[in-house]
């Protein structure tokens, strides 16, 4: 069943935004973007792809006019945005060269797209708020995974399923958190670089706070838990809110890969304060880090305490009663002027004569 969305799409080219033709449509889980073959002379599948396109549900397929992706509302680098009315998906394709070659004289592709859907439409019901695992290749490492979920506990025992996400949580409990990467290689360690809160499933929107930074601890309610090995990494924090109209967080770390015990790289430094230049050369004759890589999850939505629920109701009730008290008052003044003035207009005056004069004291 489709869903009525506004779709923004933007094609960009070293010439024109004409350069290339572009189409999208929206299903209640999915964007399918769409090139237009014959906009684009020799363009080939290979020639296109989208922000995170590492997991095999994001590649590109082809037919005799178009090359297209189905794109999950939940992965693929699909980022999530929401007003006070809509759900707003979004997503980038790219295209990319041969790696070797120096020039290219191929009109570039920039596609920008998205889908919005209302909240109340049936999108909210098959929507899965959760973010899938990230899957990289890379040189040197092979192909591995990084999996962001949060726990009910410090035990680390039981994931909090990915059908209860929006997640709720009150104000100030502790939330407990895994990034875990899985490989074949053992000899391999994971480090935290950074990791951040916003609104927004993309960090960098605005407003965002920082959680670590640099492999530094900032917030300061966040501990670490024992991992069971090198390529865990477990920690919590007290949950918060934005101070705003933003009732959602998302947190959003960047992760990566090292050989373990290597010297000279990432992982090896750890924090680094501001007293210190993080400055390191790698070995050439061997690859001994990854590239950085973003893995989020999330929303987070605090709870309405029944406080917290009924207080407008409660301040909205203490008001009327006031201003009924006001009016009633207002009233009841009023009235007594009224029968005041009508019982000093019935009294009679007349002036005394010789006679009636006013007895002496």
């Amino acid at each position: 069943m489709y869903f009525f969305a506004v779709v923004v799409l933007l094609g960009t080219g070293l010439r024109t935004a004409s350069c290339v033709k572009s189409s999208v449509s929206c299903t209640e889980t999915t964007m399918t973007a769409a090139v237009e073959r014959a906009s684009y002379p020799g363009l080939l599948v290979g020639h296109l792809q989208l922000l995170e396109h590492a997991d095999s549900r994001c590649n590109f397929q082809s037919n005799s006019t178009h090359i297209f992706t189905v794109v999950p509302l939940n992965s693929c680098g699909t980022t999530i945005q929401e007003d006070d009315d809509n759900l707003i998906f979004k997503n980038e394709i790219i295209s990319v060269d041969n790696a070797n070659d120096l020039i290219t004289r191929k009109c570039e592709v920039k596609v920008r797209f998205q889908c919005q859907y209302p909240k109340r439409g049936k999108v909210k019901q098959t929507f899965s708020a959760h973010r899938e695992n990230v899957t990289v290749l890379e040189k040197g490492f092979g192909r591995f995974t990084y999996e962001f979920e949060f726990y009910s506990d410090n035990q680390y025992r039981s994931v909090i399923s990915s059908r209860l996400y929006p997640l709720q949580c009150e104000l100030r409990s502790r939330m407990y958190m895994q990034i875990k990467a899985t490989t074949t290689l053992s000899s391999t360690e994971l480090f935290v670089e950074s990791c951040s809160a916003a609104p927004y499933d993309n960090p960098n929107s605005q407003p965002t706070y920082p959680i670590i930074d640099k492999g530094c601890d900032k917030d300061p309610t966040i501990k670490h838990h024992p991992s069971p090995t090198k390529r865990h990494f477990r920690f919590s924090m007290e949950a918060f809110k934005f101070i705003s109209l933003h009732d959602q967080v998302y947190i959003s770390c960047s992760v990566m890969m090292c050989e373990m015990e290597a010297d000279n790289t990432r992982c090896s430094q750890g924090c680094i304060n501001s007293g210190r230049s993080g400055r390191h050369v790698l070995r050439r004759e061997a690859v001994t880090q990854t590239s950085r890589h973003l893995v989020s999850q999330g929303p987070l939505r605090l709870k309405r305490s029944a406080e917290g629920a009924e207080s407008p109701v409660m301040n909205l009730n203490l008001n009327l009663v006031f201003i009924a008290g006001c009016l009633l008052a207002a009233v009841g003044m009023i009235s007594a002027v009224v029968m005041y003035k009508t019982k000093m207009s019935e009294v009679k005056y007349r002036p005394l004569n010789a006679r009636e004069s006013i007895p002496a004291a």
